[in-house]
C-alpha cells in the first residue's frame, strides 16, 4: 500500500516539532521520527486503526501512537496521512 502524507499532516509535524524543540530538541527529533515511520508499518496493516464512522462512507481510521493521534484514511491502494495531534490538545 502505497503511503501518501496531506499538506496538513506535513503542516501538523512540524508544528508538533516546533512546540517540543525549544524545550527538548532530541525529544523532538524523535517524536517526528517515531510518527513518520508510522504509516510505513500501517501500510502493512492498514485496518488496525479504529474506523471513524461519522467520516462515512469515507474510510478514516485513527490510532494512537504514544501520546499523538494520528488520522489517516484508506483509498484504494493509497494510505493518506491526514491529521497528527498530542493527545493533550484541545482538538
Amino acid at each position: 500500500m502505497k503511503v501518501q502524507w496531506t499538506e496538513k499532516a506535513l503542516l501538523d509535524l512540524a508544528r508538533l516539532h516546533d512546540f517540543l524543540a525549544p524545550v527538548n530538541r532530541s525529544a523532538a527529533e524523535r517524536v517526528v521520527k517515531m510518527l513518520s515511520a508510522a504509516p510505513t508499518t500501517l501500510s502493512l496493516n492498514p485496518r488496525i486503526g479504529n474506523r471513524l464512522e461519522g467520516f462515512a462512507p469515507r474510510e478514516v481510521r485513527r490510532i494512537v501512537i504514544q501520546h499523538y493521534e494520528m488520522r489517516y484514511e484508506i483509498r484504494d491502494a493509497t494510505l493518506f496521512v491526514l491529521r497528527l495531534w498530542h493527545t493533550r490538545e484541545d482538538r
